[in-house]
């Protein structure tokens, strides 16, 4: 069944025009990149999780600042050891250079500017989800638009409404449509679900920074 699916897409877009074709590959090119994301951010941002969630529990268990940053070394992924391990670099440069008051400055403009810093690689990419999910609709209706205009057209060179006629031109208008949805609705989902939880990371992070500011700092 799915062969005659398939052969019937194909017997579809047998004829169509060279329009039709650009939006359509222009779409599917959109669909595989979106996938792409997809599958590489879900790693990406899974993996930041769980290493940030490992890394604050070693954090509250462990006083030892020294210590702490070596263990942290294992958690290359995390967003929470990465700024950890800056206000550390800070912190130790510092803390026999400085008074408390311009300590504390230093190394939380360090933790601040390194949280601006994992707030974009962690959003890198995914605005790009946001754009196919807008946009691919539209190119698809540009498609279908186009579809039923060369319906239009042959109606008028065959003099007749008959199927022959306009089935050309509305099987490309369809298959356009079912496209630009086939690739925005992934990139929706996609979006939507790596929103939510890059601004839990980024929630956690602010959070972070006055703990690791009043743990050190405060001594």
């Amino acid at each position: 069944m799915s062969e005659n699916a398939g052969g019937g897409i194909f017997s579809m877009l047998s004829g169509a025009g060279p329009v039709v074709i650009l939006v359509l590959l222009v779409l599917i090119m959109f669909s595989i990149i979106s996938w792409a994301i997809i599958a590489y951010k879900f790693g990406f941002v899974r993996k930041s999780i769980r290493e940030s969630q490992d890394f604050l529990d070693s954090f509250f268990q462990s006083p030892n600042a020294d210590r702490l940053f070596a263990s942290s070394e294992s958690f290359r992924n995390g967003s929470l050891p990465r700024v950890f391990r800056a206000g550390y670099v800070e912190y130790s440069s510092m803390r026999d250079k400085s008074t408390i008051t311009q300590l504390r400055e230093r190394v939380t403009l360090a933790v601040k500017r390194e949280v601006n810093a994992e707030s974009k690689r962690l959003t890198h990419l995914v605005p790009f989800l946001a754009t196919v999910g807008n946009t691919a609709p539209f190119i698809g209706l540009f498609g279908t638009v186009w579809g039923i205009m060369s319906s239009f057209q042959n109606i008028g060179l065959m003099k007749t409404a008959s199927l022959v006629a306009v089935a050309p031109g509305i099987s490309e208008a369809l298959v356009a449509t079912a496209t630009g949805l086939v690739a925005a609705i992934p990139a929706v989902m996609g979006y939507n679900y790596f929103t939510q939880q890059i601004g839990q990371i980024e929630r956690d992070l602010e959070d972070f920074v006055p703990d690791f500011i009043d743990s050190y700092l405060n001594q």
